[in-house]
């Protein structure tokens, strides 16, 4: 079957999955980085929101809500960066930071889309859940969410990518607890999933599934903060002779 996940990607959550000192290390890389404050106060509205609504305890249902709305900065990234390459296709260095965050994007979109259909499949099994709360509202703060990623980006792309880094690394925290919580559960449980074998992953338990995705959204942070580097760096002057 076609494997439709990124290849590098794959090699990299192999790697931090059954690697503990790799891991340690990758989550170390940005572990003490400083946001603004705008992204601080909308994180944490975000944070505050998804407690408030689902509880502070993870669960299948409340990660199939929050895989949702992850989804969705990386569509308006990417319908951003489409929107400045149509002005700034003349300067090379900045349209190659633009594409580079378009196919960012693209890969971590795709990624993220298999978290919340496969979630979605595990949840069925294991909670009962409510339309309006479970389905309708995630849907329908996603919609405002990708709006209000799109022109963040548009005006800072620093903050966009910093909002996205909390974000991250909130739901690196929430599978963590997770997994430890419900290790031996996890691991009594089959996967068996056909999109997660179209994506191109494999799984055995529960567990080695959930601890794949941990690991998808510590490397979605660190990518978050490469690219506010890339993009100081593309956009720095160069030095006076």
């Amino acid at each position: 079957m076609l494997q439709h996940a990124d290849p590098k990607l794959e090699e990299l959550v192999v790697k931090l999955s059954t690697d503990p000192s790799e891991l340690d290390a990758y989550v170390k890389k940005y572990e003490k980085y400083k946001a603004g404050w705008l992204p601080k106060m909308l994180g944490g509205l975000l944070v505050f929101c998804g407690n408030t609504v689902y509880g502070k305890k993870p669960s299948y249902l409340k990660f199939r809500a929050v895989e949702i709305i992850a989804r969705v900065p990386y569509h308006s990234w990417e319908s951003a960066a489409f929107t400045l390459l149509t002005m700034f296709f003349m300067d090379e260095k900045k349209a190659l930071a633009l594409s580079n965050t378009a196919w960012f994007g693209r890969m971590a979109s795709d990624n993220e889309t298999m978290h919340v259909v496969v979630i979605s499949q595990l949840a069925k099994k294991a909670e009962k859940g409510n339309w309006l709360v479970h389905t309708f509202i995630p849907m329908a703060f996603a919609f405002f969410y990708f709006w209000a990623a799109y022109w963040i980006y548009l005006f800072s792309k620093k903050a966009a990518f910093e909002l996205n880094y909390l974000f991250e690394q909130h739901a690196f925290d929430q599978y963590t607890i997770f997994i430890r919580e419900n290790e031996e559960m996890l691991k009594s449980k089959k996967m068996d999933s056909d999109f997660l074998a179209w994506y191109g992953r494999k799984a055995e338990t529960e567990y080695d599934f959930f601890v794949s995705v941990k690991n998808d959204e510590i490397v979605h942070r660190n990518s978050s903060i490469d690219h506010i580097h890339e993009h100081s760096k593309n956009h720095s002057k160069p030095a006076s002779a």
